[in-house]
């Protein structure tokens, strides 16, 4: 792996590299990016991870580790350093002399209503508790000159947060009091002086959508969980418009108004789009007549008019028009309907129904804004779909008009690239069983059936616990956990939502026999080798719901251009989750065990072989007594 990347970077082609786990991965392409950086003291490597928690261990683990080898073959140490985005840190202007009405009223002030409820003023006081916490510590921060980064901060809710950070949109910039000890401002410039720096997908997003704006300029790029990358682009790119979003933006321009009408009538259109909400189906949007389209309009004219009339230098007056600023963003990029964005109403039980605007496809965006720009290598656990790379390739931006080195076209065009498989240490076959229930009935939309839920509990007797169980839906994990805690009475059966996920993991991986039943977070944020996880269970095939309007949307798109739109998106997002949720078993090369699928259309469905493809070498059976006594072996064990 290091020698391709150090090929790559030679020669400028752009370079995918699925290394599974164990390999070491994140040494693997630090070696060469340290040796490049050696060479060019000028240079800089840029690391871009899925997530801050991701960010983090390489920032506090791998790095490290990998700068202090690299000092003792060459006697030089390279500089390193995080750049995350700006509301992960504390905003001095907000923090030190944010008095708001929202401010006051979470700390008590005289905002709070007569009649607001005895539960939200409690929520209020702890929250106001929080901010005072928060504002001593960026005091404390400032003083000492630390980094005022959230992962460092007392702990808090998101709530709390927010009062002690800002948005991009509503930093002050140079004008602000605070420029020269500003946080961000801080940050960016040791990112500009260092050679070495890690950041995340979302910013890495942000960056190509800004003219390469945002992160220093560089030599390299590295992706690291580079099966993410699509979706967290996707993220940062989509926006969302709610009527409590219309309501607090006009609430907080309103004192800072001088035309009276104005502020009412932004104010009443938080109602107007509650209202036209209600009536929408919950669905995509499409078509221009829709009422929900001259709502979206007014919001946007009213909208502009506000940013108007609140210019000027005063600070509350900016950062309130910055504010009204992305209310009138968002919604003339709802109003507009482009093709190539998608439009839909959605829904969530405790804030109602709300607008989200999302890219209809983000290839173009990360082959102009990342790939043309800079060699770049993409590397997971999980980029081979089906048996290729062709599928992860084209959703990054790299066609098969492009030049794929290893096939060597007689007339490449377009970028190029090689792709390349090192391998995983564990030898799947000898290691684990892959056993599909074929005899099962094919899961159903009513939820998991009882035949399912007699081989669950049959399963985790066999294994003595020790299951972790991937479901498809709470829903369905919840009823696995019942049924399973009425058969096995003896057995402890931990489902997500019995407590904080963080505990019940430390109580799956503490409990050998305890067993973890889960959705989509358990599918590829856990970690846990060793016997305390000898059984994987997937209830189902987990194929994006068929109601899902992005994914519909991109699955119509692929279709209208020749393609197969349920192999390249629903069968795609299948298979990576299948890869992922899969390679929970074996974490470690003396880890033993048994991925059990319920659903037999992984056997019986023409895609069946697609999916299993992606996922890690097990040898495979569909007889139930094989799957439970192996398990019964390894319990006995």
């Amino acid at each position: 792996m290091a020698r391709a990347i150090e090929h790559a970077f030679d020669t400028g082609e752009h370079l995918l590299v699925q290394a599974g786990t164990g390999t070491g991965k994140s040494l693997g392409y630090l070696a060469p990016a340290l040796a490049h950086l050696h060479e060019n003291p000028r240079g800089r490597v840029i690391v871009a991870t899925a997530t801050l928690a991701l960010q983090a261990q390489l920032a506090n683990s791998d790095i490290p580790a990998a700068l202090d080898a690299a000092e003792k073959v060459t006697g030089r140490r390279a500089t390193a350093a995080i750049l995350k985005g700006r509301t992960n840190y504390a905003c001095l202007h907000r923090a030190i002399e944010g008095t708001g009405a929202e401010q006051d009223s979470l700390l008590g002030g005289e905002v709070l209503a007569e009649g607001l409820r005895s539960a939200k003023a409690d929520t209020a006081s702890v929250i106001g508790a929080e901010v005072v916490a928060l504002r001593e510590w960026v005091q404390t921060e400032l003083d000492a000159d630390g980094a005022g980064d959230r992962d460092d901060a007392p702990t808090h809710t998101a709530a709390a947060w927010a009062q002690v950070s800002v948005p991009v949109r509503e930093c002050l910039g140079q004008q602000c009091a605070f420029f020269e000890a500003c946080f961000v401002e801080r940050s960016r410039e040791t990112a500009r002086n260092s050679q070495l720096v890690v950041t995340n997908h979302a910013l890495l997003a942000i960056d190509a959508m800004h003219g390469n704006s945002v992160l220093p300029e560089h030599d390299f790029l590295v992706i690291d969980e580079a099966h993410e990358l699509t979706s967290r682009v996707t993220g940062a790119a989509s926006h969302e418009l709610s009527p409590q979003q219309v309501e607090r933006v006009a609430r907080r321009c309103l004192p800072l108004l001088d035309d009276d009408d104005l502020a009412v009538e932004f104010l009443d259109l938080g109602d107007a789009l509650q209202q036209a909400l209600d009536e929408a189906p919950l669905e995509r949007i499409e078509d221009p007549d829709s009422p929900l389209i001259p709502v979206l309009q007014r919001i946007r004219e009213v909208s502009r008019a506000v940013v108007s009339e609140l210019k000027g230098d005063d600070p509350d007056r900016k950062q309130a028009a910055a504010a009204a600023k992305e209310v009138f963003d968002v919604a003339e990029a709802m109003a507009a309907l482009k093709p190539t964005d998608v439009l839909w109403v959605s829904e969530r039980e405790r804030f109602g129904r709300w607008l989200v605007v999302a890219p209809l496809d983000v290839a173009g965006l990360l082959r102009e804004g990342v790939l043309s720009n800079t060699t770049t290598v993409l590397t997971s656990a999980t980029l081979k779909l089906g048996g290729d790379f062709e599928s992860i390739a084209s959703s990054v931006g790299l066609h098969r008009g492009d030049r794929l080195l290893d096939t060597e076209p007689e007339e490449p065009t377009g970028l190029e690239w090689r792709a390349l498989d090192v391998g995983s240490p564990f030898d799947y076959a000898r290691q684990g069983i892959l056993y599909v229930a074929q005899h099962l009935p094919n899961p159903g939309r009513d939820g998991i059936g009882p035949e399912a839920l007699a081989e669950v509990a049959e399963l985790v007797w066999a294994a003595g616990g020790r299951t972790l169980g991937l479901f498809a839906s709470q829903r369905n994990a919840e009823a696995a956990a019942r049924h399973c805690r009425t058969e096995l009475p003896k057995m402890t059966i931990l489902c997500q939502g019995d407590a904080q996920l963080s505990e019940l993991t430390r109580r799956f991986i503490d409990e050998p026999e305890t067993s973890l039943f889960g959705t989509l977070s358990l599918w590829q944020g856990v970690d846990v080798p060793g016997d305390t996880c000898q059984l994987v269970i997937i209830d189902k095939i987990p194929f994006p719901r068929p109601d899902e309007p992005l994914l519909q949307a991109r699955q119509k798109a692929v279709a209208q251009a020749g393609g197969n739109g349920f192999m390249a998106v629903a069968a795609t997002h299948a298979a990576l989750l299948l890869a992922q949720g899969s390679g929970r078993l074996i974490r470690r090369l003396s880890d033993r065990g048994v991925v059990a699928v319920l659903d037999p259309r992984l056997r019986k469905a023409r895609y069946g072989s697609f999916l299993r493809a992606s996922m890690p070498g097990f040898w495979s059976t569909t007889d139930r007594e094989v799957a439970v006594n192996a398990l019964r072996r390894l319990a006995g064990d």
